[in-house]
């Protein structure tokens, strides 16, 4: 693939100019070194798979890589169960893992349920831009291992200090806390690994391999997720929130929520044959921003409304945690608005794509849902 000097230039250029409409930004090491990722991407991502030891118990060994059809309408559940098939293979594909103990604190952290939206997220984008569901499932799996670990990591003591998560114990309460930071850990570069490996090469070429790559990563790093999640940290110790605004809310979540599920639209859309334009990465990423944050209105609003069984976690741990909020800074009828608006916003994104049903589903169903 790309073995000769004037198919990787060509490739280069597109891929520079791609990376400037994704993360906004120059990428200049990526470029001085991408002739030699060209040459040796694939063996540097050589696959060491990690495997859970409930494998057996669950017989994954039948599990096909899914029982969706290409030509088959795409509909959530199928695309939800379509993830899960891949997370299942990806996460027993070893039959000696170095840790018994670790594999299996990964499988549940990552197996334990979900709505699965940003991998449904993922295909929305891709279906928009002409990709097929066999390269998304890439993306899509690496996405949801993302998530785990972020999850994992929010539930612990020194963060959010959650017992509950989805109507189970969280990780630290089922292991322990050190065995949590490892499994979280341990899925955040397995999520990389699932992107570079060499079964992801054989479907996805070495551009859109770096591309979505960097996507993801950027949109979990301190740029994005990690520092979204110190801002709102730092937030906490406020006592009255004078100084947090409405505008230094948005930033917080735009960090936080939105720019993981930002990522999964734009993640598909790089699944597409050709490298999508900036326009249609632009107009996808304001759809994911803006359906990111409607997300985090409703689940402020949910912390207030909702009750533990249906929510499937402590409700009113916001306030507990003095989290500066929606309701709080605006009042729930207002956020109610807010995320109805926010909505309108990212559907009006989508004008110009014609197969965009699955990602106005996807945006309806954040402003309704009850848990």
């Amino acid at each position: 693939m790309f073995r000769n000097k004037a198919q990787r230039e060509a490739n280069g250029r597109s891929l520079g100019k791609c990376c400037n409409a994704v993360a906004g930004h120059q990428v200049s090491a990526l470029w001085v070194s991408l002739s030699a990722l060209m040459d040796c991407v694939v063996s540097l991502g050589k696959e060491t798979t990690i495997p859970c030891e409930t494998r057996l118990a669950m017989n994954t060994d039948k599990l096909t890589e899914s029982t969706f059809k290409p030509g088959q309408s795409a509909n959530l559940s199928t695309l939800r169960e379509r993830v899960e098939n891949k997370l299942e293979r990806l996460l027993s594909n070893s039959k000696k893992p170095l840790s018994p103990t670790l594999t299996a604190a990964m499988h549940y952290a990552c197996m334990s349920g979900g709505k699965r939206m940003r991998a449904q997220l993922v295909y929305g984008g891709g279906l928009c831009t002409g990709a097929s569901l066999e390269v998304m499932d890439f993306p899509a799996a690496a996405i949801e291992m993302m998530h785990a670990y972020s999850l994992v990591h929010d539930d612990l003591p020194a963060m959010d200090d959650d017992e509950l998560r989805r109507g189970l114990p969280t990780c630290h309460v089922r292991y322990n806390e050190a065995t949590a930071i490892l499994a979280g850990d341990a899925l955040q570069t397995e999520a990389i690994d699932t992107l570079l490996g060499r079964e992801a090469s054989e479907v996805l070429n070495v551009s859109q391999q770096l591309l979505i790559t960097q996507t993801l990563s950027r949109a979990a790093g301190a740029a994005g997720m990690v520092g979204g999640q110190m801002l709102d940290l730092e937030a906490e110790d406020s006592t009255t929130h004078l100084d947090v605004n409405r505008s230094r809310l948005e930033i917080i979540h735009k960090a936080k929520t939105s720019a993981l599920i930002k990522a999964a639209v734009q993640m598909g859309a790089l699944c597409a044959a050709d490298i999508p334009n900036d326009t249609t990465l632009t107009a996808l990423g304001n759809y994911g921003e803006k359906i990111g944050l409607a997300f985090q209105v409703v689940d402020d609003i949910l912390d207030v409304e909702s009750d533990t069984e249906t929510l499937g976690k402590p409700v009113g741990s916001d306030e507990g945690l003095n989290k500066l909020t929606y309701p709080v800074l605006l009042g729930l009828d207002a956020s109610k608005q807010y995320a109805q608006d926010l909505h309108d916003e990212a559907i009006a994104s989508l004008a110009a794509f014609s197969d965009n049903a699955l990602l106005v589903e996807l945006a309806a169903n954040v402003v309704k849902r009850n848990h």
